[in-house]
């Protein structure tokens, strides 16, 4: 069994070059909040990490969603408790460059928009007002119906 968990933590563990994406920006909590304040759109914010298994299955439903409706709805990700590199990787891994993309190194954006851990999604109207927070892996379902929701206050 020990032969099991060490290659199945190696095959989680291995390096996905980050490719051409950059850099992403620290953003602290009053940044966060300037953004959804002067937000015309409709906001989905995703928290994530690329240690976070959940997170990497989600990630294509995300991605998928964010070409839908990258239009109509603001597509917006911190990367938490992380590496520069590590999140970079999983960027170009999942092709989520696509999103506004954030880094809090230390974990403390989450925690002052009511969330805690991850993946989570806060959803907001334009200009800020929380919607909805779905806390771990969401599913096609859950997000369809905040979406609608968010098109229906975003219109």
């Amino acid at each position: 069994m020990p032969v099991v968990v060490a290659v199945l933590a190696a095959g989680c563990s291995a390096a996905v070059d980050p490719g051409d994406v950059g850099l992403l920006p620290a953003i602290t909590p009053g940044e966060v909040q300037e953004l959804l304040a002067g937000s015309t759109e409709p906001v989905v914010l995703n928290v994530w990490a690329s240690w976070c298994i959940p997170c990497r299955s989600e990630a294509p439903l995300l991605r998928e969603a964010q070409a839908s409706f990258g239009g109509e709805i603001r597509f917006v990700g911190i990367s938490v408790r992380d590496s520069q590199r590590s999140a970079r990787s999983f960027l170009n891994e999942f092709g989520l460059d696509s999103f506004e993309q954030f880094f809090d190194r230390d974990g403390v954006v989450p925690g002052t928009l009511g969330g805690r851990g991850v993946p989570h999604k806060f959803f907001f109207a334009p200009g800020g007002e929380l919607l909805e927070l779905h806390f771990g892996v969401i599913d096609e379902r859950t997000l369809a119906l905040n979406l609608d929701e968010l098109l229906r206050r975003g219109s």
